[in-house]
């Protein structure tokens, strides 16, 4: 229980910028996508540095995987089923 519990804060600590959050909306909704894709699904105004800074920090941790084809990278969700522990928090009544 305490390992699971590990993994949901990690996640979570992750996660915890909101364009972190949007991107996880973004690659849920469509996935595989380009960072170009990408940004122009996102709706706030990010520099494509900043934003690929974003995706790279939740790669290294397991959030997202990628992949090369050409001069584009790829990415997508690691596991989707981690998209519910989000479903959990939105049905809260708190915010």
């Amino acid at each position: 229980m305490f390992d699971k519990l590990n993994g949901i804060a990690k996640i979570l600590k992750i996660v915890s910028h909101p364009v972190r959050l949007e991107i996880l909306e973004i690659l849920e909704a469509e996935e595989p996508l380009t960072v170009s894709e990408i940004r122009e699904r996102i709706n706030s105004e990010i520099e494509q540095s900043m934003l690929s800074h974003h995706l790279i920090k939740m790669k290294d941790n397991g959030i997202l995987t990628s992949y090369k084809q050409g001069k584009n990278s790829y990415y997508s969700l690691t596991d989707k089923t981690m998209m519910n522990i989000f479903d959990c928090i939105g049905i809260c009544e708190v915010f």
